[in-house]
C-alpha cells in the first residue's frame, strides 16, 4: 500500500512536467488515463508523492471515499489516495483487486470519520480480509463481472441518452409555461414572496453528531440529489441541543444549495 502527497503549491515549476498526478477529481471513471495536473520528477523527489506503476489500483481514503480506480499510465497520487500492488500478481490479480475493492465500497464509506471531510485511516485498511481463491478462479469470476458491467455500461449509456432527451423536453415545456404570462401577472423579488434564510451550524459541529434515537436531521449538499424532489432523510443526525443552535427548516420548506 503505497501513500502519496502534495508537491508545493508555491513552486510552480514543480507543476511543468509530465508526470501524472493524481487527485480525487480524477477518479470520474473506472480508469484514470488523465489527469488535471503533471509534475516534474524533481517535485516527486521533494515531496511525498510516490509514483503508482500504470495498471495497478488507486482507492480514495479521503474526501471521496469508496472510489476505485486502475490507472492507465504510470501516475503520482496525493495524500487522499492509497496506490495498491500486489505482492505477486501470479497470485493475486490486479483485476480481481479492483472488483473486490468495489463490492467493498460501502463498508469503507462507512468507517468514514470526521466532522467536515470524511477520511479512513491506514490501520483499518491493511485490516480488511479480502477472499484469495486460486489465479483461475480469480481470473474467471473477472471475466464474469467484466462482461456483466459491459453490459450495464451500454444499458446505462442509453438511458442517459434517453434520460438527455426527456430532460430537454421538460426543461423546453418548463421554460414555454413559465414565459407565456396571462392577465395580472407581476414581477417580484424572491425575499418578497419567500422567507430567504442561510443555513448555520453549533460550533464546534463533531460534538454534536449522534446516532441517537432523537437525533435530527442535519442536511448537507450529500444528502441533495440532482432529480430528487424530497429529501426523507439524512447521512447525520445532530442532537438536539446542536439543532437549537442551527436553523431549522420546516416540513415541505424549500431548499436551495
Amino acid at each position: 500500500m503505497i501513500g502519496g502527497g502534495t508537491p508545493a503549491k508555491n513552486k510552480s515549476e514543480y507543476y511543468s512536467g509530465n508526470i501524472p498526478w493524481a487527485t480525487v477529481r480524477d477518479m470520474r471513471s473506472e480508469v484514470i488515463s488523465e489527469t488535471e495536473c503533471k509534475i516534474t520528477l524533481d517535485a516527486v523527489k521533494k515531496s511525498s508523492t510516490n509514483i503508482i506503476p500504470a495498471g495497478n489500483v488507486v482507492i480514495a481514503t479521503r474526501v471521496g471515499l469508496g472510489k476505485v480506480c486502475i490507472l492507465e499510465q504510470d501516475t503520482a497520487i496525493n495524500q487522499d489516495l492509497r496506490g495498491m500492488v500486489p505482492v505477486d500478481t501470479n497470485c493475486f490479480s490486479v483485476q480481481f483487486l479492483f472488483w473486490w475493492l468495489k463490492s467493498i465500497s460501502g463498508l469503507i464509506v462507512a468507517e468514514g470519520t470526521g466532522a467536515t471531510v470524511q477520511g479512513v485511516k491506514l490501520p483499518f485498511v491493511k485490516s480488511l480480509k479480502v477472499p484469495v481463491p486460486p489465479l483461475p478462479e480469480q481470473q474467471r469470476i473477472v471475466a464474469i463481472l467484466d462482461e456483466a458491467f459491459e453490459g450495464i455500461a451500454t444499458a446505462k449509456s442509453n438511458a442517459e441518452k434517453n434520460l438527455k432527451n426527456a430532460r430537454q423536453l421538460f426543461e423546453s415545456h418548463l421554460n414555454f409555461v413559465f414565459s407565456q404570462r396571462g392577465d395580472g401577472w407581476v414581477d417580484r423579488t424572491l425575499d418578497q414572496v419567500c422567507i430567504v434564510e442561510r443555513g448555520s451550524s453549533p460550533r464546534p459541529i463533531k460534538d454534536y453528531f449522534t446516532s441517537e434515537p432523537d437525533g435530527v436531521n442535519w442536511i448537507k449538499i450529500g444528502d441533495t440529489k440532482e432529480g430528487d424532489k424530497y429529501i426523507y432523510s439524512t447521512s447525520q443526525k445532530i442532537t438536539p441541543k446542536g439543532a437549537r443552535q442551527s436553523r431549522f427548516v420546516k416540513e415541505g420548506d424549500f431548499i436551495l444549495t
